[in-house]
């Protein structure tokens, strides 16, 4: 009770400090929102067919002290499992109904995964949100422009930019607390800091950091005086670039993501989940060039990357993994006229993973795209890839994506649609890894279909939604003696709707609601209604406060004692964020988070312990 009456009085006080400051904020010009990942293009929001979201730099910082996962986790089509639990847990991607095999990930415009996870996918928990710049998200459909897994979402993260200063520095740190719903002593057991360090002489710019994250205090293993599970990443980053010429330049960078996490398991000899002493430890090395040449009326682009992986689980059923990935994306973009926006590629990738012996992969992707703008309202986004997949041959994907707006008053009006095929080849831990692997596995096929309406009055108020039906063929599945296609076609289909309004001067708010249903097969950990919710206030132009809300319905997960599904109970989440500025040209930003403010008791995954109220406090130091 007392610690909910100083939580009432914490809030009180934010609320205070934001009224007692000058109301003097003036209103800024709205400027044309430009989408670039469903396109790769820089086109006007109105023209795009999909309902792209979009998570600026300014959202970004006001979300400091939550992670990369919390963040895309409140958007639409979204349920990242696991970002409620230690630190530690593993993620999944439940978009649209898929899992994490769908879901590519860009970073800076290249594909990042693992070929040894069993998914092939990109691990989130790597990452500093610190780091970014923006991130775009594409749902639905998008193998045509980014190759296998682009099959519900593509998730193109881009990095800091340099400053046009010589030298400008940015220092970030956080301390919070880390407790579950039966702990409330309040301890500073999870830490977060970040320096980067960027600017630009002449025709060179650079930027630089580092960023570290330990977290301890909760076990992953939801039982009675369980040992705590501690979490320590590291991110070391660099991105170098040169302006050779008016129209060449060249990006170099290289970056090392790691962490170590103490995990739960399933100790010998009843192998049930327990509280073990299990740690898995993930590690990966980047580096890549990115040289480019604008000629008139296009550019021609190289986006090459090598990648060198190395995980370990150390448990009854530890394993060590080491592989590595080269990834070259060669396009040429080239603009007709104000109408037409064409790119012609090719995407070639290397994937390599030591099992019993080394296994790997090749893909060799030709890819073209073209954009075509008309000034009757119609926009029509059309393109075709072949994947040549080493293993399975070639697979032709397309889409064709058509979207027509009409103009009301100052703002717009438009329909859209989307028909896009996806080619999902198995991973080589699928094919050759430790568990259940299955060198006979066929590649998965989606299908995916979308139809939606977008009004957006340019002034304050936008609103959106969309139809989305994907089907899936030879649906790569974990039986009963490990791997397999599923017998049966799957199907899932659902809907999404978001808004933003801006209510009065200042106050804003967001929101966001999807409907999922697996018309076929059961699917655990998937929630058929899902919402977010955020009310956002600039008190004044530094001091800025918002509350958002979080709701998960029902949905099922496996009792491994039992192996039987069980239903997980609904819940909501309510967290509160506040920060000031301060300083001249407020330099220093102190900010407050109150994540479960109500301290609400739920499951998220079944058997594991979720946080409890967590408050944190952090500063921001620029020059």
């Amino acid at each position: 009770m007392k610690k909910l009456k100083w939580l009432g009085m914490l809030s009180f006080g934010m609320l205070s400090v934001g009224f007692a400051q000058t109301q003097d904020s003036t209103k800024v010009e709205k400027l044309e929102e430009v989408v670039i990942t469903d396109t790769r293009f820089a086109i006007k929001r109105e023209n795009s067919g999909k309902t792209v979201v979009k998570i600026t730099r300014k959202e970004i910082e006001n979300n400091q002290g939550r992670t990369l996962a919390q963040l895309i986790n409140s958007k639409s089509g979204f349920e990242i499992n696991g970002t409620r639990s230690v630190a530690g847990q593993n993620l999944g991607y439940f978009v649209r109904g898929g899992n994490n095999r769908q879901v590519l990930v860009l970073i800076d415009g290249i594909q990042v995964n693992d070929p040894s996870l069993v998914n092939n996918e990109f691990d989130l928990r790597l990452l500093d949100l610190n780091t970014i710049e923006t991130i775009e998200i594409v749902k639905g459909g998008s193998s045509t422009l980014y190759g296998n897994s682009a099959a519900t979402a593509v998730i193109n993260i881009t990095t800091k930019k340099s400053s046009i200063k010589a030298i400008s520095a940015s220092f970030i740190s956080v301390v919070g607390t880390n407790q579950s719903q039966d702990i409330n002593d309040y301890r500073a057991e999870r830490f977060t800091n970040n320096v980067t360090v960027n600017g630009t002489l002449n025709d060179f710019n650079y930027v630089a950091s580092f960023g570290n994250q330990f977290a301890e205090g909760l076990s992953a293993a939801e039982s009675p005086n369980s040992e705590a599970d501690p979490f320590s990443r590291y991110n070391v980053n660099l991105k170098l670039g040169y302006q050779f010429l008016d129209k060449f330049s060249l990006t170099a960078f290289g970056s090392t993501n790691r962490f170590k996490t103490d995990i739960d398991g399933f100790p010998p000899p009843n192998f049930t989940f327990a509280d073990t002493n299990d740690e898995f430890l993930s590690k990966q090395k980047r580096v890549g060039i990115a040289p480019k040449f604008l000629y008139k009326n296009g550019s021609i682009q190289i986006n090459a990357a090598y990648t060198d992986i190395e995980r370990e689980t150390i448990s009854a059923f530890g394993s060590v993994n080491e592989a590595e990935s080269f990834v070259l994306d060669a396009f040429n973009k080239y603009t007709f006229n104000d109408n037409i926006f064409t790119i012609v590629g090719l995407n070639y990738g290397d994937y390599k993973s030591l099992f019993t012996a080394e296994e790997s992969f090749t893909t060799t992707d030709p890819y073209a795209n073209v954009v075509f703008v008309t000034d009757l309202g119609l926009t029509v986004n059309v393109g075709g890839r072949l994947n040549n997949h080493s293993e399975y041959g070639s697979q032709f994907v397309y889409n064709l994506n058509p979207s027509y707006k009409i103009d009301v008053n100052e703002g717009y009006a438009k329909v859209f649609g989307s028909y896009a095929t996806s080619f999902i080849a198995p991973n080589l831990s699928q094919l050759f890894g430790f568990f259940g692997p299955n060198p006979n596995l066929e590649p998965e096929e989606n299908l995916t279909i979308e139809g939606g309406l977008e009004y957006n009055t340019k002034n304050g108020f936008r609103i959106s939604g969309v139809y989305f039906n994907r089907d899936e063929d030879n649906t790569i599945i974990f039986g009963a003696v490990g791997y397999e296609n599923a017998a049966t076609d799957a199907t899932v289909q659902g809907f999404e709707l978001e808004t933003e309004i801006d209510l009065v001067k200042d106050l804003s708010i967001s929101a966001n609601y999807t409907f999922t249903e697996l018309k076929d097969g059961t699917r655990i950990r998937l929630p058929k209604h899902r919402a977010n919710a955020s009310l956002d206030y600039d008190f004044s132009p530094r001091t800025f406060a918002s509350l958002d809300a979080q709701y998960v319905g029902k949905r099922m997960d496996t009792d491994f004692a039992t192996f039987t599904n069980v239903d997980l109970e609904a819940y909501s989440l309510i967290n509160l964020y506040f920060s000031h500025k301060l300083l001249e040209n407020n330099k220093l930003k102190v900010f407050v988070t109150v994540n479960n403010l109500f301290n609400e008791d739920y499951s998220e995954i079944l058997g594991f312990t979720t946080q409890g109220r967590n408050a944190s406090l952090g500063f921001n130091l620029k020059f």
